[in-house]
């Protein structure tokens, strides 16, 4: 229970919380669209995912500046690929989180004369380059792993093994993508947070991703993807070893 209160106290933990109730909505929604009969239901979720989305808003007003001070903060690691992956991670971040925030100023009448579609665009444009960044540093972080993996013995003992117990395996496909595999999978095992930051990341893509309208998908897909980034977030946010660092 104290876990509980904890988490539900942070202003992120609350965010969670309702970004996973938000595209439950919208997944719910997607599911019933063809339930003629479930039409109230469908109504009432518009609404409670409407009513998340703006609550959303409310908890990232002080995001912009803590994204500055995480890219100030990122600056400064030592590995100059992670450094810059980060840094204009965190650069495009708090852009998104100022685009936002001025969004939520003209949603509650506070700014009136701008084009809500060119700063939700530009948003989304700011969220998609952040998520490009993470997930550059993922793959590099997981090719440097495989490259220890690779020349660690007891794993390339391992891996040898694995591809003379699988014959059927080395006929089918190319050794070296057989081993490419082995390896990837192996360096993911040795590191679940940073097996769930490229996932969790890999979700996070196709938002930005439709509404740029760079790839469709349909509101399922969203629903789904958007559902499962947020329970990832909230398992990270509890069991803080779980996760990524830097």
């Amino acid at each position: 229970m104290d876990a509980v209160i904890k988490f539900t106290s942070q202003s992120q933990g609350r965010d969670r919380i309702f970004r996973a109730t938000q595209y439950a909505c919208a997944l719910a929604i997607y599911l019933l669209r063809n339930h003629s009969e479930r039409k109230d239901l469908v109504a009432k979720l518009k609404s409670l995912e409407a009513h998340m989305s703006a609550g959303r808003k409310l908890f990232r007003l002080g995001n912009t500046a803590n994204s500055i001070e995480a890219a100030k903060r990122t600056m400064q690691l030592s590995d100059r690929v992670l450094s810059l992956c980060l840094t204009v991670a965190n650069i495009n971040r708090a852009l998104y989180f100022f685009c936002d925030n001025v969004l939520w100023a003209r949603s509650v009448g506070l700014i009136r004369n701008i084009d809500k579609e060119r700063w939700s665009v530009n948003a989304s444009r700011c969220y998609f380059f952040s998520l490009v960044m993470n997930l550059t540093r993922d793959i590099y972080v997981v090719l440097r792993l495989m490259l220890q993996k690779a020349r660690d013995k007891r794993c390339r003992q391992k891996m040898d093994q694995h591809l003379s117990e699988s014959p059927e395996v080395a006929e089918a496909v190319i050794p070296q993508l057989d081993a490419f595999i082995f390896l990837l999978l192996e360096s993911l095992k040795s590191d679940p947070a940073l097996a769930l930051d490229t996932l969790k990341n890999i979700c996070d893509l196709f938002i930005p991703l439709d509404k740029l309208g760079i790839y469709q998908s349909h509101g399922g897909v969203i629903g789904f993807c958007g559902l499962m980034s947020s329970l990832i977030g909230i398992v990270t946010l509890a069991r803080p070893t779980l996760r990524i660092k830097p």
